[in-house]
């Protein structure tokens, strides 16, 4: 799918958009823009469902990026389009439900071989059973929550960015990865 005129297209998704998949999004795109990467990948996120469709990020998801400086102001909440799956090079499901919703939506095996668990890319979780490795919805909880969903993605960043980088033909950078990754903390 990627081509040196198309960036690579990740999309992260959750299930109503305003909380984990957007902080994905942001915290991700973040990255990728500190690696030198923001021209030539693509991040953005969507529900499986149009519960929150139209609305605004979790001011709690909102409050949480802002801590360090990263602005979820212009986050409007959407729902899976099924054509995604031929215009996304990587899907990454916050959790086993996303996951398995989503490889039961894929319309053939390439489609399915693209969606993965986002903490898969996290070395601290990477090979654990599925559920070991979604992020529970802080929508219920607090601000400590919030904290979690932050660190939890958190993890898995340095992961994903050195997966796009090999799927861009760019090799590794690991010390000077994590001391940029660190600057977005």
């Amino acid at each position: 799918m990627n081509s040196p005129s198309s960036p690579y297209r990740i999309i992260t998704v959750c299930t109503g958009n305003i909380c984990r998949s957007p902080m994905a999004e942001i915290m991700l795109a973040a990255a990728f823009r500190a690696e030198g990467l923001g021209a030539e990948v693509s991040v953005d996120s969507a529900g499986t469902t149009g519960y929150e469709a139209g609305r605004p990020i979790d001011p709690r998801a909102a409050r949480r990026l802002a801590i360090t400086k990263l602005s979820s102001q212009h986050h409007v909440a959407r729902e899976w389009q099924a054509c995604w799956f031929s215009e996304r090079d990587l899907i990454l499901a916050l959790d086993v439900d996303h996951y398995a919703w989503l490889r039961d939506a894929a319309p053939d095996q390439e489609s399915m071989d693209k969606v993965r668990m986002l903490r898969s890319f996290d070395p601290a979780v990477a090979g654990h059973d599925l559920l070991d490795q979604g992020i529970e919805d802080p929508w219920y909880g607090g601000h400590r929550d919030f904290d979690t969903v932050w660190h939890q993605i958190h993890g898995a960043v340095p992961g994903i960015i050195e997966h796009v980088r090999a799927a861009l033909g760019r090799g590794t950078r690991q010390p000077q990865l994590r001391q940029q990754v660190r600057s977005i903390s």
